[in-house]
């Protein structure tokens, strides 16, 4: 049998569209250089550490003549972090735009994401190796992974790598804390008087690296719209079966902008957003309750079903449960060797319940065994809890049928409450891009060269204009500096590149916000349907409604 599905083979043909500026010969573009430019907070720490990168300029990329183009260049490009739908076509476009400047340039695909440079393992990228990968999803042509370069060795390695392989450029491809290492990795460079330059590209499905300068993060609008397929289906057999209550749970810890684009793709009948529940300092029960009232107010009209969009982090955004959490991260690291020796859940639990200050105590008691158990258990290398293992949907669930079996003894709620829980996450880090992903990634990759040609280092790769048609995008670098703060991680001031929440005056917001009580009570259902790469715009080329409303579009 084949290895490849008809759709597969279908998208190895698919040529990526790029900004007008790109599509002329390489040689031709040319890095325009702005004022220099500053961080928006902790500008004298950001200038200590970074001395000979802070207040680069921003470079537009536009027509001229770059002499130093046609050089031979060897470049490395690493996948660091977790999977995002258009990876491959990044590291396609910077193919392609090397072997246009120069066919004797070569790319090395450094193996199992960062370590793989530390490690000194890499391939090299060949024509016909990428051609089993363009517009297709996944990270497997080189692997990813989430080491991350801080210790004195692991930059003496790096260095030493980059020594041995002659190598005159690294891309990374990664999230806020990954593109914050190339930073660093780009001031290390320059300050030991090597050549290598750092150039990164914004990628994260979470859609939290974004900002004035970088419109959105890659793989997010695939992600978004395979999400979003899979609730409308949902949202049409609720509607079918009339009996179940189902709440997903999506990816974001940090950021709700996946589970709000959900909700204006799809209209389901609750969407929280963990920002707007933090500002309003909501208590767990107050959220519960939220959910209660939506469930009792459709169950009047008869309609025992439903659909409740959750953010994978919402948990650590409710304030009490933030503490909570902090509580006993605190305790277990303080106490790992007592608590390690507990192999009891019911002692592990009473262990923990009586070493918590009294407020966090209360809200422990008032969770689930299942929960508690996930809060002491799930920890990660770092000893915090596992947010993303924690069923909050689950939670949600089971708190909101006991307040509402309390709600009908008292005579206040007579409908029917069954309800079902699903997890969204890894079905979308990997599905094939979507036109607008496939088209932005190869892009991203490309001006990832051009900023390779011009000399830049310390730069992040950003195409721009992206609610529009493609014919109509910019492309530039954005120093990295820029978009940095410094912020307290693991007991000292850290620089990183400040991640973009969800923001309640923002026009994606405001518009579901302005809808939400209509989809309360209603079936307004929208369904998406499946990720379409072949017919007319309206269906195959249409960015995030979230582009759209944030660019007036």
């Amino acid at each position: 049998m084949s290895t490849h599905s008809p759709l597969q083979v279908a998208r190895y043909a698919y040529v990526p569209r790029l900004p007008p500026v790109l599509r002329r010969p390489i040689g031709t573009v040319v890095a325009r250089l702005g004022d220099p430019t500053e961080a928006a907070s902790d500008r004298e720490g950001l200038k200590q550490l970074f001395p000979h990168t802070y207040g680069a300029p921003i470079a537009g990329l536009v027509e001229g003549t770059n002499e130093q183009c046609g050089a031979e260049r060897t470049v490395g490009v690493v996948l660091s972090g977790g999977q995002a739908p258009g990876g491959h076509n990044v590291i396609s476009g910077l193919f392609d735009g090397l072997k246009a400047a120069n066919p004797q340039s070569t790319l090395l695909g450094f193996l199992g994401g960062p370590s793989g440079i530390t490690n000194n393992k890499a391939i090299e990228i060949t024509e016909s190796l990428l051609a089993e990968y363009r517009n297709t999803g996944g990270f497997d042509v080189i692997g990813s992974g989430r080491t991350k370069i801080e210790t004195d060795e692991q930059f003496e390695a790096v260095a030493a790598t980059c020594e041995k392989r002659n190598i005159d450029a690294i891309v990374v491809i990664g999230g806020d804390d990954s593109n914050t290492n190339a930073a660093v990795l780009a001031e290390y460079f320059l300050a030991h008087n090597m050549r290598t330059q750092v150039v990164g590209v914004p990628k994260t499905i979470d859609g939290d690296l974004k900002n004035d300068y970088i419109e959105t993060s890659f793989g997010f609008d695939t992600a978004t719209k395979t999400y979003s397929e899979l609730i409308g289906n949902i949202e049409r057999d609720a509607n079918s079966a009339r009996k179940y209550w189902h709440f997903i749970k999506l990816m974001g810890r940090s950021a709700s902008h996946i589970a709000l684009e959900c909700a204006l793709q799809t209209q389901p009948n609750i969407c929280l957003v963990s920002e707007e529940v933090a500002a309003k300092r909501q208590t767990l029960d107050q959220v519960v309750a939220e959910i209660c009232e939506v469930v009792a107010k459709r169950a009047e009209a008869g309609n025992n079903f439903g659909v409740a969009l959750i953010p994978e982090g919402l948990i650590e955004f409710i304030p009490e449960m933030g503490r909570l959490i902090s509580c006993i991260n605190d305790i277990l690291a303080k106490n790992a060797d007592a608590f390690g020796a507990l192999s009891d859940a019911e002692a592990q639990r009473e262990f923990v319940g009586t070493r918590l200050d009294t407020d966090s105590a209360h809200v422990f008691g008032l969770l689930p065994k299942g929960i508690q158990a996930q809060l002491l258990v799930d920890r990660d290398p770092h000893g915090n809890v596992q947010v993303s293992r924690i069923e909050t949907e689950k939670l949600l669930m089971e708190m909101v049928e006991q307040k509402l079996a309390v709600k009908r003894e008292e005579g206040a709620y007579k409908g029917k409450f069954s309800a079902l829980s699903h997890f969204f996450g890894y079905e979308g880090r990997c599905a094939f891009p979507s036109n607008f992903d496939a088209d932005y990634c190869y892009s991203l990759g490309y001006t990832a060269c051009v900023l390779i040609a011009n000399g830049l280092t310390g730069y992040i790769a950003a195409v721009r204009n992206l609610a529009q048609p493609s014919e109509q995008w910019t492309a530039a670098g954005i120093p990295i500096t820029m978009m940095m703060n410094m912020e307290q991680r693991h007991g000292s001031r850290k620089p990183v590149i400040r991640k973009a929440l969800v923001e309640l005056d923002a026009a994606p917001f405001k518009a579901f916000a302005a809808e939400r009580e209509t989809w309360a009570l209603t079936a307004s259902y929208v369904f998406p349907g499946a990720i379409q790469y072949f017919g007319p715009d309206e269906v195959c080329n249409q960015p995030t409604q979230t582009l759209k409303l944030e660019h007036h579009r």
